[in-house]
């Protein structure tokens, strides 16, 4: 069982191994727009735990660059492990 933590809440939420983490988000109060990568509303900073998710795919990459604790939620699996993230 994997775990995202959200940091100005403290709140952790349980989710499945190899899960997405949109909907934990999406219950946690990060704003949505596209859903698909496009927009970059659901950006988040990831504090701890970054080797725990899915590496960037080609359309974070095009947003965000390769480098970087920036994250788009919409596009992040969480493999196994614990996650810190900041929105």
């Amino acid at each position: 069982m994997a775990s995202i933590t959200f940091f100005e809440s403290g709140i952790r939420k349980e989710l499945p191994d190899s899960s997405g983490i949109k909907e934990a988000c999406e219950d946690a109060g990060i704003p949505f727009g596209c859903k698909d990568g496009l927009c970059g509303t659901c950006l988040v900073t990831v504090i701890e735990g970054r080797e725990n998710l899915s590496p960037k795919n080609d359309k974070e990459n095009d947003l965000l660059g390769p480098a970087g604790d920036e994250r788009l939620a919409c596009q992040c699996i969480l493999k196994q492990g614990n996650i810190t993230i900041k929105y």
